[in-house]
């Protein structure tokens, strides 16, 4: 079996899945946890015995406006555009208008990544388990590299399904908008769903949101991509996945290779055919998530369609409470979430890097190093590792705010002086703020803490380079 890019190997035991109480019996509670995780709106729809057993809303669709989140409020549901494109690429497989092991540049030759002779060995199932060896992204360069050879490890990438839309729409004529009506959005009845955007959206779309609640700016493309972007909603997304797991419109052989594990992402998740699988005792659950800035998302149904639920958020939080959502919705391991890794809000670390946080920007750094020091008194001892402090440092990277993140980063490395990780991170955020010589100094550290540093070690080179430049 295929593996994942990084070369570890793992060990996965199969376990039965945990029934919880009734889907409406669990939905009651959520406000409390989405107001308590800070997500300014959310629609979930829940899955029980093969069909929509309840569904959420709550929260406002916009900070400025305050109109409330309804189970018609449409979202960008980010990579979640990645199970539909895949289903209309094994619709057409089945119909025998792709060949899912025919290289895809015998179909239509792909000139971004033509640099690289190994693209010709490409094909849809690889791009489709995510082992064609491209980048997710290339951030900016004209040429798209292949990483290594097509075939052989898991790599997410979203670049492989830009190409693979590129050869969608040269064998059929078709756009992906057009493919997406014909095999996805009428058949199931998605009304409220498109690859593009629609101005009947405007007065129904959920704007992304900072984690502090700040609303962004909304992007609204009038091109298709195949890999992430569609706008759809929490209903019209659930009867999607409802008639996937159905196998509706796909024949049987391609159903099965759909849910087939093909590629093993690590930590006991595998891949099939445009889905991530978790293992369970009656077979591969399907799932996937979304993560784009403002905009947080996952969809996961078990193999017999029992348990599932579809969430859609507008906030940068929103992934904060998945564990919380999946326990109450579906119950058992969560094998899918815990390989996603994103902050818990119940986490103390979290809770306390969040304290921080608002004492940072309400009344500076001094502030937040009070509130480090108060919190002693209700946070346990877990809470007080090197990794809260970096995890808030990076959350004001994100943000921009680079002079607060190398404050915090600078207590952190007070605290942990003999860290390689902790001088790293103060490098990378001394880099962000334009403090070259200071990250220099502080990479240097980290490298003398932890000789095998190669991320220190590019970075150093990185530094030097520049600073001979200015020179």
């Amino acid at each position: 079996m295929i593996r994942r890019f990084k070369a570890y190997l793992f060990l996965w035991v199969l376990v039965g899945v945990v029934l919880t109480p009734s889907a409406g019996a669990q939905t009651s509670s959520l406000e409390d946890v989405r107001r308590e995780a800070e997500i300014t709106g959310w629609s979930i729809v829940a899955i029980e015995n093969g069909e929509v057993s309840d569904s959420y809303s709550g929260g406002t669709r916009s900070s400025e406006t305050n109109p409330p989140v309804t189970e018609a409020t449409v979202f960008d549901a980010e990579s979640l555009t990645k199970p539909i494109t895949a289903y209309i690429a094994l619709k057409l497989a089945g119909e025998g208008v792709l060949d899912l092991d025919k290289p895809l540049a015998e179909y239509a030759a792909y000139p971004d990544a033509a640099s690289d002779s190994r693209y010709l060995k490409i094909t849809a199932r690889m791009v489709l388990n995510h082992t064609a060896g491209f980048p997710n992204w290339r951030n900016g360069a004209e040429t798209l590299p292949v990483l290594f050879e097509p075939g052989q490890l898991f790599s997410y990438s979203g670049e492989g399904y830009v190409f693979l839309q590129h050869t969608l729409e040269r064998i059929t004529l078709k756009t992906l908008e057009d493919l997406g009506k014909i095999h996805v959005f009428e058949p199931f009845e998605m009304t409220s769903t498109s690859f593009v955007w629609q101005t009947a959206f405007q007065s129904k779309i959920a704007v992304g949101h900072t984690d502090m609640a700040i609303a962004l700016d909304k992007f609204t493309s009038t091109e298709a991509n195949g890999a992430f972007g569609i706008h759809t909603t929490a209903s019209d997304y659930a009867r999607f996945m409802l008639a996937v797991q159905r196998g509706e419109g796909l024949t049987p052989t391609v159903f099965k290779e759909m849910s087939i594990a093909q590629a093993d992402a690590g930590d006991g998740v595998f891949w099939g055919l445009g889905w991530g699988l978790q293992p369970t005792l009656s077979g591969m659950a399907l799932w996937h998530w979304g993560d784009n800035p403002g905009y947080k998302s996952f969809a996961y149904i078990t193999p017999d369609a029992s348990r599932g639920f579809v969430l859609f958020s507008n906030s940068a939080n929103g992934m904060l409470a998945l564990h919380e959502v999946f326990e109450r919705l579906v119950g058992g391991p969560q094998t899918a979430v815990k390989w996603l890794n994103y902050e818990r809000y119940d986490d103390p670390q979290y809770q306390l890097g969040r304290r921080m946080h608002y004492a940072l920007l309400s009344a500076g750094m001094d502030r937040a190093r009070e509130v480090y020091l108060s919190s002693r008194d209700d946070l346990p001892k877990e809470a007080y590792t090197e990794d809260a402090l970096n995890s808030l440092g990076y959350r004001l990277m994100r943000q921009g705010i680079f002079e607060s993140a190398v404050d915090v980063f600078a207590f952190n490395a007070e605290l942990y002086p003999s860290s390689a990780n902790v001088h790293d991170s103060f490098g990378e955020g001394l880099f962000n703020a334009g403090r070259l010589q200071e990250a220099l100094g502080h990479y240097r550290t980290s490298m003398r803490l932890d000789p095998l540093n190669q991320n220190g070690t590019a970075m150093i080179e990185l530094i030097e380079s520049a600073l001979a430049e200015q020179n």
